[in-house]
């Protein structure tokens, strides 16, 4: 990928404006030992060719384990990323072995770290609406998770669904 637009993206998935309802989420998911919340992802304009994933996964139980792949029809195909700051300079690479999630520990996939990458959208993604998607585990499985669409600066999920709104 080249650099502008590794930039561009690294750029929009940063977007931080925020500012109304950034509470805690709304589902919990649990499949055996794991328990994914907080799932969400960000409006995009028309024609936009990605556009990222978040969540936090809790494994509670003696058994380290690790997303090794996700499922999507809003897309061509969806990776799971990683975003780091090397000498003042951000990088995102594929995980092309998944991400790791050690027993007894929480993995966030949140702007700016880990998190999901919808490439080749075919669909825009609307703010209110919802995409589901199948999380699959080495040891847990395929683990169905809805995500919420929030606005496009969103740093989180907005919890209206928690709060009966």
């Amino acid at each position: 990928m080249n650099r502008i637009l590794s930039f561009g993206i690294a750029a929009m998935l940063l977007a931080t404006p925020v500012f109304a309802h950034d509470h805690a989420a709304h589902d919990t998911v649990a499949a055996g030992s794991l328990e994914i919340s907080g799932a969400f992802t960000r409006a995009t304009n028309p024609g936009a060719p990605v556009a990222g994933g978040y969540f936090s996964v809790t494994n509670n139980g003696d058994t380290d384990d690790r997303l090794v792949a996700v499922e999507a029809n809003i897309s061509e195909r969806v990776e799971i990323h990683e975003m780091t700051m090397v000498n003042d300079v951000m990088n995102m690479r594929e995980l092309p072995d998944g991400l790791p999630v050690p027993a007894g520990e929480t993995v966030n996939l949140a702007p700016g770290g880990y998190h999901l990458m919808f490439m080749n959208l075919t669909t825009s993604l609307v703010e209110g609406e919802t995409v589901d998607v199948v999380l699959v585990f080495e040891e847990a499985g395929e683990v169905p998770v809805t995500l919420s669409v929030e606005s496009a600066g969103a740093r989180s999920a907005s919890g209206h669904n928690a709060h009966g709104h």
